[in-house]
């Protein structure tokens, strides 16, 4: 039997190997997060009767063809000189050129492809802020305006765009310091880093008592 998990318009099969369910699971033992973390957003983008239902329900998962979870947020052993350093984010392993989507409605506030975060988007939704690494593509400008552009993924993206949750705003690529095709999601609320492992135990873990 076939359990179908809907994460913000994208469908995920708990019956595949290393699905979004299955690797959510080893997520649980890890806490749950606050409960406040997620009425910044619901005030701004649910109806009232939604958010007492799922707060999470416009909330979507950050990568497609997800393979494996790779570093997690703290300190660890770099993978490319060994160093002690802390993560600020979770690595999400999938296949070169996969899409990466929109985890919640909001602004993109900054563009750049001159780091070792590679070719980078980030994402401001009220108070809070998601960074996206390693993608595909490169950032032009035209004038006073800026872009990524991946026209091969069929992505052009402009600084200042509106995007909806699950909307595809990437491919998964290799710029900047990485070692392997995946993508670098990170997560600040009001300003300060939080673990986006907890934020996606909380989504599934809403989900599931629906």
């Amino acid at each position: 039997m076939k359990l179908k998990l809907n994460f913000g318009r994208v469908l995920f099969n708990r019956s595949r190997p290393r699905s979004f369910a299955w690797a959510i699971a080893s997520l649980l033992s890890i806490g749950s997060i606050s409960a406040f973390l997620p009425q910044s957003l619901q005030a701004q983008y649910t109806p009232t009767a939604a958010r007492q239902q799922n707060p999470w329900q416009y909330a979507s998962f950050p990568v497609e063809n997800f393979q494996a979870y790779t570093s997690g947020y703290g300190y660890r052993s770099s993978p490319v000189d060994g160093s002690s350093q802390f993560h600020y984010g979770l690595d999400l392993a999938a296949p070169i050129g996969s899409y990466v989507r929109n985890w919640w409605t909001g602004q993109v506030v900054e563009l750049s492809d001159n780091t070792a975060c590679g070719t980078m988007i980030k994402v401001q939704s009220g108070d809070w802020q998601h960074v996206y690494c390693h993608l595909m593509g490169r950032v032009q400008s035209d004038r006073n305006t800026r872009y990524l552009v991946d026209r091969e993924g069929g992505i052009v993206l402009q600084l200042g765009q509106q995007v909806p949750a699950g909307a595809r705003i990437a491919r998964v690529g290799m710029s900047g310091r990485t070692t392997g095709p995946h993508l670098h999601w990170g997560l600040k609320y009001a300003n300060n880093y939080l673990d986006p492992a907890l934020v996606l135990q909380a989504m599934f873990t809403t989900e599931a008592k629906l």
